[in-house]
């Protein structure tokens, strides 16, 4: 039978990304992330929690969260959980559950040149509405076409620049921010 070992995280960063090397040379990137989530009780109270979450990159998105991520930026991680264990000094067995990295979205922009500020929003679960997923559209022809062909049923359209609103993905594929 298949399992499936997968997990997505969108939340701020604890501490600055922390980048090492193995002995191999291999790169390797950690830092902590918090989630958060809030809910209404029966009685009406509403009630806050924060989660903590390990999290490593290793290699080319190591180098990358070093370079670019900072302390309390809001971030869309990718990967799967990884437990390892070690014994201490005195005997004792310690054990830590990580999140590996597959993918890294960072989620507030920054113009050039300017120092990332955190924006002081938390996520809450309450926030994320799963049917209001942006739609990027990607060109991708179904058959093979000559051109001829191609510019005679559709017309040519000029992209529109529209800016997405904070937290959201913007449909301009010619975006300059894009990594």
């Amino acid at each position: 039978m298949r399992s499936v070992n997968k997990v997505i995280l969108v939340g701020n960063l604890t501490r600055d990304p922390e980048l090492k090397s193995t002995a191999s040379g291999q790169s390797i990137a950690t830092f902590g992330l918090a989630t958060n989530r809030q809910w209404t009780t029966s009685g009406g109270d509403k009630k806050d929690s924060a989660e903590f979450h390990e999290c490593v990159a290793w290699a080319k998105l190591a180098e990358i969260c070093s370079q670019y991520l900072k302390k309390g930026m809001l971030v869309y991680v990718e990967g799967y959980l990884k437990t390892r264990s070690w014994d201490m000094e005195d005997g004792t067995r310690r054990f830590r559950t990580e999140v590996v990295l597959q993918d890294m979205i960072m989620l507030e922009k920054r113009g050039a040149g300017e120092e990332y500020v955190p924006s002081g929003e938390a996520v809450f679960e309450e926030d994320v509405v799963a049917d209001e997923e942006p739609v990027i559209e990607e060109a991708a022809a179904e058959e093979p076409a000559t051109e001829e062909v191609a510019a005679e049923e559709t017309p040519a359209e000029e992209p529109t620049a529209e800016e997405a609103a904070p937290g959201e993905i913007s449909a301009n594929i010619e975006d300059d921010n894009m990594f």
